[in-house]
Formats: C-alpha cells, structure tokens, sequence
C-alpha cells in the first residue's frame, strides 16, 4: 500500500507538470495576437493570461468529465497507465515548444492516455465514440469555424470601420483585443486547465482514492488552476513568435476578430463537454483573420509544418506513452527509469533552447518572411478591394529622413 501510495503521488506531480507546460505551451493562443500588434506589453499580457486562466479553471467540469469518465475504461486503470499518458504528453509538449509550433496539449494528453490505455488492457479499454465525437470531430471542425468566422469579422470590422479616422480606429480595436484577449484566456482556463483535473481524478479513480464517477474533489480544481497559471505567466514566447508574427501579420482590427471568433468556439466546447484543442482553434483564427484583409496573407510554410505537428501529435504521443507504459510493466524499477528518462529529456531539451534565447525582449522580431507563393497569391487575387483607409497597413507615416536608407529594405509588413 505505502509503493501504491507513491505511486499515486508521483502521478498527480506529473499531472501537475504536464499542466504547467500545457500553460507556457498555450500561452501563445490568448496573448500573441495581442503581443504582436502592440496592443500590450508582453510581460503585462502574459500576467493578465495567467489570472485569467487561474479563474476559468473554476468555471465547469464538463470537460474534466470527458477525460475523467468518458474517453477510457476506468476499469482496470492502474496509476501507471496514467503516469505512462503523462510522460507521452509532456515530451511532446517540450518537443514543440523548442521548434516553436503551435501544437495542441490537449491531443498530446488524449494520445498518452489512449496509448497507454491500449498497452495496457487492449483496444477495447478505449470508448470509440467518445474519442470520435468529442475528440476527432472538434479537432476537424474547430479551426474551420473558427478561420471562417474570424476572416468574415475581419472584412466586417474593415468595412463598417471605412470612414473612421485610421489612428483613432486602431487604438478602439487595440482596446477591443485587450478585451476579447482576456475572454481567450478565461475560455482557455476553463477547457485546458480541465483536462490535467480529469486525469488526476481519473489516477484517483484508478488508486482506489475515489469512488468511481466521482467529480474533481476542490483541492484538485485548485491545484490544476495555479499550476497552469504559473505555466502561463512563464509565456511560450517562441510559440507566442510564431502564432503571432511567423504564421501572419495581423493588424488590430484583424487580432480582434480573431480572438473573439476564437473564444466564442472554445467557450462553446466548454460548456458542451467537448475536448477541444484551444491551438486548433486560435490558430484557425488567426490564419482567417490574415486572410480577411485585402493583401492580407499567411505564411503556408509555417503552417504545414503546424498541421503536420497536428496530425503527429496523438499517434506520437501515444507511441511514446505505450512504450513507457510497457517499461513500467517490468515493476517499480521500470516506473523509476521512465521518471528518469522524462527528467533527463526535459532538461536536455531545456539546454538545447537555451541556445538561442527566445523571450518577451525579443519576442517580436522575426526573420526575413517567405516570398509570396502560389496560394497566398491567388487569395490576396480574391480579396475584396479595400474599401477605406482603415484597411491599409498601419506603416503609412512618413519615415525620418535618417532613415531613408533603411525604408528601401523589405520589412515583414511588407513583403509577404
């Protein structure tokens, strides 16, 4: 009882660090939009996300439920299993945040969970169409409603905006994103803060600590929101470059509809019980809003290879958490080496991106962008005209004349 004790301990610190690199890993999806037009200082920004995700994780249950009760068989769950799912999910974590791609933690967590539950007890320990309609089918339709409707608020703020002084306009969708920011994290708080409580009171369930069907006891709730809280106010900053200047270049009026498209989705999920990738979502958002604003573009590079961390993240992380789950198998010295091998890969990794320092100093710059393809071409041919000065970029004012040398040189604005 006292080795099934630790383990169970062991477990729900895992837990606890999963959901913290869920927060810096997600910070990008409430704060680089805001970041990145100005509207907050990055340092101010990342602490209101932080708040903001803290509170939301008090808001509902219905997502912890999904996990806790849904997406696997509690029957036969050992604490193991779920330590096994949480290693999966916290190297892939890790693995992404190095190369800065917007990947989803939420999918990282339900492939460690499905793989390791698979290793485990077999196929049929998984509920199929749980993970299909609320997993699959989200993970498909959230980035599409979420791109649709951020690209047509962006054409609506434009042109309801056409005769409104540029400047004055700006600073009102500056104040507006601020806003709608604070209603991502909130809504982000509510759905990924969720998913550790779910797989800790899923490790009671499994330790005999929790009656089965059980809700997170309060302490759990607690623990999950200052965990991710703390994530967050770290900031993901080389997540946050890459959704909010690598993938396109957004204006304000263009991170408004973004975020409020984006929130309304996952505050919609939320309440519905549905797993959602909030990465899914914002990233979806963000791509639709570049594209609602004539010669507005995105960078389809950068977001290949965003999908394709997609589509690898479940089968990868379930890999990984089913070949834990097996060393695990062999006793308490298997689960010592994989606690061992997750200790040394994350500080490996952790060294590795010292290399080159990415943080809220330098989070803004960016290299020089790609050149127009062949899509972004024809979406920008397809464009709506511009229909007031509002729609133009925002570099219109006349640089110094010291500086005449210097506007001659593509800026990032400019030249996508």
């Amino acid at each position: 009882m006292e080795s099934f004790s630790l383990i169970l301990a062991i477990v729900v610190v895992t837990a606890l660090a999963f959901d913290f690199t869920n927060g810096f890993h997600d910070t990008a999806n409430a704060m680089a939009t805001t970041i990145s037009t100005g509207a907050l200082k990055p340092k101010v920004a990342v602490a209101m996300s932080a708040v903001l995700n803290l509170v939301g994780a008090f808001l509902s249950v219905e997502v912890a439920n999904t996990i806790s009760k849904g997406l696997v068989d509690e029957t036969g769950i050992r604490p193991e299993v779920i330590f096994a799912a949480l290693v999966g999910a916290i190297l892939w974590n890790l693995l992404t945040w190095l190369v800065g791609l917007p990947s989803s933690s939420s999918h990282a967590l339900m492939g460690g969970l499905i793989g390791a539950a698979v290793a485990s007890a077999g196929v049929g320990a998984v509920h199929g169409d749980v993970l299909v309609t609320k997993v699959l089918l989200p993970a498909i339709a959230a980035p599409i409603v979420a791109g649709v409707a951020a690209m047509l608020g962006s054409r609506l703020t434009y042109r309801l905006g056409r005769k409104a002084d540029g400047k004055a306009a700006a600073k009102g969708y500056r104040a507006g994103q601020i806003a709608s920011a604070g209603l991502v994290s909130l809504a982000h708080g509510t759905n990924d803060a969720q998913k550790t409580m779910g797989i800790i009171t899923l490790a009671l369930v499994a330790g005999g600590a929790l009656a089965p069907d059980s809700d997170p006891p309060m302490w759990v709730i607690l623990s999950a929101g200052v965990a991710i809280a703390l994530g967050t106010y770290l900031g993901g900053w080389r997540i946050i470059r890459t959704m909010g200047k690598g993938l396109t270049d957004l204006q304000p009026q263009q991170g408004f509809a973004a975020q409020t498209s984006a929130a309304t989705v996952i505050l919609a999920s939320s309440h519905l019980g549905f797993s959602l990738s909030t990465t899914h979502s914002v990233s979806g958002a963000v791509m639709g809003a570049g594209l609602g604003r004539k010669g507005g573009v995105v960078r389809w590079s950068t977001a290949t290879r965003m999908f394709v961390a997609w589509g690898l993240t479940l089968p990868a992380a379930a890999l990984v958490a089913a070949l834990a789950e097996w060393v695990c198998g062999f006793g308490d010295w298997g689960t010592a080496l994989v606690a061992g091998f997750l200790v040394v890969s994350s500080a490996a990794i952790w060294k590795i991106s010292r290399r080159e320092v990415v943080d809220h100093t330098n989070v803004v710059d960016v290299d020089e962008p790609e050149p127009a393809g062949v899509v972004t071409t024809a979406m920008a041919a397809v464009s709506p005209p511009p229909t007031g000065t509002t729609e133009e970029p925002a570099a219109t004012v006349p640089a110094p004349a010291h500086e005449t040398k210097a506007a001659a040189a593509p800026s990032p604005a400019t030249t996508v």
